[in-house]
């Protein structure tokens, strides 16, 4: 089983993911994509938040090169949560981003995976080339992980939509 949680930032995604997860059973491995740096105190609080909501029995592994994460997604045979197929963009150079290995490995998966990732296509157009590379490369993402997974939910205000899946599924 796959689950792709997507929302925007504070929409409260991350939390509606752990609260899936956390019915996955007591060894959920959360995969971390960000890489905290300890000069900015916000982001080192964003972090430490998220791990405070974590249950004890979870382990954690950081991805610090893209492709930490299909490697990850092989080797673990039980549930996983990961958080944020946006941030593991911004790991490739140009965010020129090969999905293929990704969405092989999580199309392989026995164990159920939770997959977080912003919903970019609701935002204010980025003025710049960096920012609209950014919204197509994880727009496309999206779409592909979209494309495999079993339950599609968007997250606004903290509330849940299920969508859909595309006719034909």
């Amino acid at each position: 089983m796959i689950v792709l949680v997507l929302g925007g930032t504070r929409s409260g995604k991350s939390e509606v993911a752990e609260s899936i997860a956390s019915t996955l059973g007591p060894k959920v491995t959360y995969v971390a994509t960000a890489e905290v740096d300890p000069s900015d105190a916000d982001h080192v609080a964003r972090v430490a938040a998220h791990q405070a909501r974590r249950p004890p029995g979870w382990s954690t592994i950081e991805c610090e090169a893209p492709a930490d994460l299909p490697r990850v997604l092989r080797e673990i045979d039980s549930p996983v949560l990961v958080d944020s197929l946006g941030t593991w963009v911004t790991k490739h150079p140009e965010m020129n981003v090969e999905s293929s290995d990704l969405l092989a490995a999580l199309a392989s998966r026995i164990a159920p995976a939770v997959i977080v990732s912003e919903e970019v296509g609701l935002a204010v157009h980025p003025p710049s080339e960096l920012g609209r590379r950014y919204v197509d490369a994880v727009g496309r993402l999206n779409q592909q992980v979209a494309e495999v997974a079993d339950r599609v939910l968007l997250v606004v205000a903290g509330r849940v939509l299920e969508l859909p899946p595309v006719d034909g599924e």
